[in-house]
């Protein structure tokens, strides 16, 4: 298997896990939100620490957050990321996994959003289509419902936040999250000992569901860690489409697995929104499709 196919195999086992991960996380829902994610900070940590223990890159840790501007960074990062991990639980417990998907429909069109609000990029008339479309989408569904879809942005748009972030930083990524789960395990620690100490813990009760808090680590880390291969692997705009399969997944787990209520408004809504990420998409892999055709190009021209 050549170097490309074992990236998008990464990158597909990756978004597999991702994407059913509400069937895993429903099947805690015994568990309370807050005590579930300190659980899944605390035993991705393990995991992420140990990865770079085995890689001999431990030291690589504590220089990533060596200077004030790099911690806070991965401080912020570290908030995007736990708040939106907290939300995803807890509307995964509440029946709500419709609107999860939606928010990760939303999340590359929020990063386009924030590349040019922030970063001063400029986007093509397709990419704004794209916006436009997705935005008419969120708008008919806030009128038709009588409410906007807050948990959908809200996840959408800290994940965004949180990619943004990620570009500031030098480090790869796995040093990069190794830091931010960190910076929240004393958060972690601090919340699991409360709750444990007014004996309303279900870490050590019952054996299924402490083994099944303990992998959520797992689930938490390896994708992560397979993201991290597969773009080594992969180029960006293959990398970005496979990302799809992730909200797929999730709104296969809604409709079909927890049969959760869908109305025409979100039927409208997602219609909008995969044209939209339909049209993003092949100018993403046409824009990529001629950067590489430039390198190409100038990497054949002979010395002047």
């Amino acid at each position: 298997m050549n170097k490309t196919w074992q990236g998008l195999s990464a990158m597909v086992l990756a978004c597999t896990i991702w994407g059913l991960s509400p069937i895993y996380y429903k099947a805690l829902a015994h568990v309370p939100p807050g005590e579930l994610l300190a659980h899944r900070t605390l035993w991705s940590l393990a995991i992420f620490a140990g990865l770079l223990l085995f890689q001999g890159r431990i030291s690589a840790l504590p220089k990533a957050m060596a200077s004030r501007r790099a911690l806070m960074i991965i401080a912020f990062a570290a908030l995007m990321i736990s708040s939106n991990w907290g939300v995803f639980i807890w509307s995964v417990q509440a029946g709500r996994v419709t609107e999860t998907s939606l928010g990760y429909y939303m999340f590359p069109l929020f990063s386009v959003l924030l590349g040019v609000t922030v970063l001063r990029e400029r986007l093509s008339g397709l990419q704004w289509l794209a916006i436009v479309l997705a935005t008419l989408g969120v708008v008919q569904l806030t009128v038709g419902v009588g409410a906007a879809p807050w948990l959908s942005l809200f996840l959408g748009f800290t994940f965004g936040l949180y990619g943004l972030v990620k570009k500031q930083l030098s480090t790869g990524p796995v040093v990069s999250v190794t830091a931010e789960v960190f910076l929240l395990a004393p958060i972690a620690a601090v919340w699991l000992i409360w709750v444990h100490a007014s004996g309303e813990g279900q870490f050590g009760d019952e054996f299924v569901t402490t083994v099944m808090l303990a992998v959520s680590g797992l689930i938490t880390a390896l994708p992560l860690i397979l993201f991290s291969f597969a773009a080594h692997r992969v180029n960006l705009a293959t990398l970005g489409l496979m990302q799809y399969i992730n909200p797929t997944l999730q709104f296969f787990c809604a409709t079909v697995v927890f049969g959760e209520a869908l109305t025409v408004y979100h039927i409208i809504a997602f219609s909008a929104i995969w044209i939209a990420l339909a049209l993003y998409s092949a100018t993403a892999m046409a824009q990529d499709k001629a950067r590489r055709k430039s390198a190409m190009t100038s990497s054949t021209e002979p010395p002047i």
